[in-house]
């Protein structure tokens, strides 16, 4: 994957992810202060600024010039109409944000999409000349999952446990999230070897395609962590991805469970939706 993803473009670069983050946001902020100035009181706040400091007026009418003088111990209306006019200002400058990036997001999907075409548009037979800077997310994924791999042997001993795509994994657990990811759509593959700087090679439980992004994320599921020894195998394992680079939070997910605390589907949905947004 590591020498595959050289040769290819992220589709969706991080300036794109930046940008559609800060228009989530935008979004956001913008329904919270709707929200907020359809309970401000009525009438504007007038600022005079005096040699001794400023004087607060609150005019009623818009064609009105003086307003009725707000004594500075009343704090509370004070501060009430301030913070209106802050939230009006704040509502167009974040609106003209939102238009400016809105226009960003539809060029940049419009020439990822041309891009990406340029390749997957074409019949196989013509693909499999090609060796493509970027293609849809379907090619990539295809492409990705087509590379095979042989995974750690399950011992006889072990339950048997089968997914939804015929195949054996150690536990309940790990059947879950195997059927979770592919209820979302996510292409993964199940005790993929991860060969290490070290020489050293590990299995991690999922190796899950970002497609979005073009990235590769490690899902370890540790389901024993009442039992000393497993728990000790499970942070020398970690301290391994640490070292190759691999982090909590960015390219590694922990999920965790005991035998009385078990991993719930709400909780596997909740970590595949903040992960990879499915």
């Amino acid at each position: 994957m590591r020498n595959q993803k050289q040769n290819m473009i992220t589709s969706y670069t991080s300036l794109y992810f930046e940008a559609k983050k800060r228009y989530t946001e935008l979004l956001q902020i913008k329904s919270m202060k709707e929200k907020e100035l359809e309970k401000a009181p009525p009438g504007k706040i007038h600022i005079s600024k005096t040699k001794k400091g400023v004087q607060f007026y609150l005019r009623t009418h818009t064609k009105e010039t003086t307003g009725k003088y707000i004594s500075k111990a009343d704090k509370s209306t004070i501060g009430r109409y301030l913070q209106k006019a802050y939230d009006e200002k704040i509502t167009k400058l974040v609106n003209i944000e939102i238009n400016s990036l809105k226009k960003f997001l539809v060029k940049s999907e419009n020439s990822i999409s041309k891009i990406q075409n340029a390749y997957s548009n074409n019949p196989i037979e013509v693909k499999n000349y090609i060796k493509a800077i970027d293609m849809s997310d379907e090619d990539f994924a295809n492409k990705w999952l087509s590379i095979p791999y042989k995974g750690k042997a399950i011992s006889d001993y072990v339950p048997y446990f089968e997914t939804r795509r015929k195949e054996r994994v150690r536990s309940k657990s790990e059947l879950n999230i195997a059927n979770a990811l592919l209820d979302f759509g996510v292409p993964y593959k199940y005790e993929c070897p991860l060969h290490l700087k070290n020489g050293m090679t590990i299995y991690p439980d999922f190796t899950i395609l970002d497609v979005k992004k073009r990235r590769v994320i490690y899902w370890e599921h540790r389901g024993m962590m009442d039992d000393k020894e497993y728990a000790k195998h499970a942070v020398n394992r970690l301290k391994l991805m640490l070292q190759e680079g691999l982090f909590i939070g960015e390219n590694v997910i922990i999920t965790e469970e005991t035998g009385s605390t078990p991993l719930a589907s709400n909780e596997i949905k909740a970590v595949i939706s903040k992960y990879l947004g499915a």
